[in-house]
């Protein structure tokens, strides 16, 4: 006698998902709390270690969001068409704002900071440009992009110098993590032009 399989869990709708749940207030947090983290870290030019420290944990918080909403919102079947949109933008206005702010105060080059969002904007217009002909699947090394790319931010963005003094090994730490998440950043950008670029040549061939 065969067992009888188990149901299997299909999720709802998405039009049947209330936007008001639990995975899209998480991404709402995010983006409220990029203008208060830009404001924190903008305080007294950085040179405020209160504020540079207040501004770290208002990051840490919202990089934490980042990591759960998605996830959230697939295993409990709360995946919206408003969650599609807003994660993304959230992402990128709270990567974007610690990137610029940290360029403003003279922290980390402009060239990072052009380089990196730049990745990102051009990722974008190649997701738009394939749209009609298929989705390109996040890859696992657009995913460790994002987590070495938010360690490096953060550590930026944590006073330690102000904390620790000139501590070279500090010092060194988060250079060893921008340079990867820079190494990540071009090495999967050039990965996604790829998988585009052949994606449209199998759609058209």
């Amino acid at each position: 006698m065969s067992a009888v399989p188990a149901e299997e869990h299909v999720p709802p709708p998405e039009d049947a998902v209330p936007v008001l749940n639990l995975a899209n207030v998480l991404t709402g947090i995010r983006i409220v709390l990029v203008p208060f983290f830009l404001a924190a870290l903008l305080v007294a030019d950085g040179h405020d270690v209160r504020w540079r420290f207040g501004a770290f944990l208002l990051f840490a918080v919202a990089a934490i969001t980042d990591r759960f909403d998605g996830e959230i919102a697939r295993r409990r079947g709360l995946v919206t068409s408003f969650g599609k949109i807003a994660d993304p933008i959230a992402d990128k206005a709270l990567m974007g704002a610690a990137l610029i702010g940290l360029s403003v105060l003279g922290i980390l080059p402009w060239w990072i900071t052009v380089l990196i969002l730049g990745r990102e904007v051009g990722v974008t217009l190649l997701r738009f440009w394939v749209l009609r002909l298929g989705v390109i699947p996040a890859s696992r090394g657009g995913k460790l992009k994002t987590l070495v790319q938010t360690v490096a931010i953060g550590l930026f963005v944590l006073p330690l110098t102000e904390l620790a003094g000139p501590v070279l090994a500090l010092d060194a730490v988060r250079w060893a993590f921008m340079a990867a998440a820079i190494v990540l950043t071009v090495v999967t950008g050039l990965d996604y032009v790829y998988r585009a670029l052949r994606l449209r040549r199998a759609a058209v061939g």
